[in-house]
């Protein structure tokens, strides 16, 4: 058995969301923003989840998105290095945010973080939950809302891309072209009905898990819904440079 997990909640408490009723008041949705990025490849001076984009923090970018009041997110969960905790306060504090959201100590690799996450959630029976990158903040709301939806009806939904290159594999003698019809390129959210996952993170982690639809994916065809090529995850300082580029004409459009 599993030993009994209590989260670390040393920052923002956790603060109900209203019940709006619609789709949520049968199948509850929940969220976890898993943000446990050094910032090592982005050669900057802080992690990249709480660099500068237009002016806020990559990370309350991201948490806007999922509480915009239509998707009905009724719990979100921050997951974060503990050493990081003092500076998402910090950060929370100077830009007033007022958005619902509870934060947890996050663990040594992502599945561990993701673990953690759900942990925290043991109070809810269940529901779907959403897992996401939070240096991903350009989602759409569009693309949170298919993948809640897709895991609704089958019970394990992840937003992807076709690539847009030629791709190939590697071979002891060279390389060899792969069809990349057949090819996707996952993104997040990643969305699953709560009690799928759970069962799924009770078991050992193995190298072979890089997201949560590899760890479930022994549990449940993974359904795939369309993504969004503006859904880039910020690890590059090239990347920063396109989503504030992006996030500026979202905005004039708006």
């Amino acid at each position: 058995m599993r030993p009994p997990f209590t989260p670390d909640l040393t920052g923002p408490k956790s603060v109900p969301a209203p019940d709006t009723g619609g789709p949520s008041a049968s199948t509850p949705r929940f969220a976890i923003l898993v943000a446990g990025g050094s910032g090592t490849r982005m050669g900057a001076d802080r992690p990249k989840q709480f660099l500068n984009l237009l002016g806020e923090p990559v990370l309350l970018h991201t948490l806007r998105r999922f509480l915009e009041a239509a998707l009905q997110v009724e719990e979100c969960v921050v997951v974060l290095p503990p050493e990081q905790f003092a500076t998402w306060q910090q950060l929370c504090q100077e830009h007033q945010v007022r958005l619902p959201h509870a934060v947890v100590a996050g663990g040594a690799t992502r599945w561990a973080s993701v673990r953690n996450g759900l942990a925290y959630l043991i109070h809810r029976p269940a529901g779907l939950v959403a897992v996401h990158d939070g240096v991903r903040p350009l989602v759409s709301a569009q693309v949170i809302e298919q993948t809640y939806t897709a895991a609704a009806a089958h019970g394990a939904a992840v937003a992807a891309v076709a690539p847009k290159d030629s791709v190939r594999g590697l071979a002891q003698q060279g390389s060899y072209a792969l069809d990349r019809s057949r090819l996707r390129l996952v993104q997040t959210p990643q969305c699953f009905e709560l009690n799928l996952l759970r069962r799924a993170y009770q078991l050992p982690e193995l190298p072979t898990f890089t997201d949560d639809a590899s760890v479930v994916e022994d549990l449940q065809p993974i359904y795939l819904v369309p993504g969004d090529y503006r859904n880039l995850k910020i690890t590059t300082p090239e990347d920063l440079i396109v989503a504030e580029a992006l996030l500026r004409a979202e905005q004039a459009t708006s």
